[in-house]
């Protein structure tokens, strides 16, 4: 896995003070992307274990909520078993720490997928700029989702994120 970007205290991709990584790789291309240097997945850094490190120095912190997946697309094949792993020793080793993930793909495509057990939030769907409204909370266009993980795999319906509702 490669990653572009470890940001710090960001308060932009889901609440709190959180941790997010930004790996490279996305097949989606959507047009007017905020971040299309993202889109190649030989781009950025070999996400190593000093990256790892970095991480979890910022997730030891009480005041940072969790991280963020971001990129490009943490689902991308470059980055999907890997960044599900990091998922599972995150949660494991910082249970109450939340995990995001932001993806193109839509939650009926990836609902199986073992990577949902460890998150807390999915904002699913590709973003389009036709939808594309300044208002919305954690998401960037009307055909997004910003999905409560849990509460949704319990119930086997949809179940939105409470900010988003």
């Amino acid at each position: 896995m490669r990653y572009h970007n470890i940001t710090k205290d960001d308060m932009l991709n889901g609440d709190g003070l959180r941790v997010v990584l930004w790996v490279a790789g996305c097949d989606h291309c959507c047009k007017e992307c905020h971040n299309p240097v993202t889109w190649d997945p030989n781009g950025g850094l070999f996400f190593d274990e000093k990256a790892k490190a970095e991480i979890f120095e910022e997730l030891e912190k009480d005041y940072i909520s969790g991280i963020t997946f971001s990129g490009g697309d943490p689902l991308h094949s470059a980055n999907a078993y890997e960044v599900m792993m990091l998922a599972k020793e995150i949660k494991e080793k910082f249970p109450s720490k939340t995990i995001w993930l932001y993806t193109g793909y839509e939650w009926k495509d990836i609902k199986n997928m073992d990577i949902v057990n460890y998150l807390d939030v999915l904002v699913d769907g590709e973003f389009e700029v036709e939808k594309k409204e300044l208002d919305l909370h954690w998401k960037g266009s009307a055909n997004q989702m910003v999905i409560n993980v849990p509460e949704t795999l319990g119930k086997g319906e949809i179940v939105l994120h409470e900010e988003n509702c």
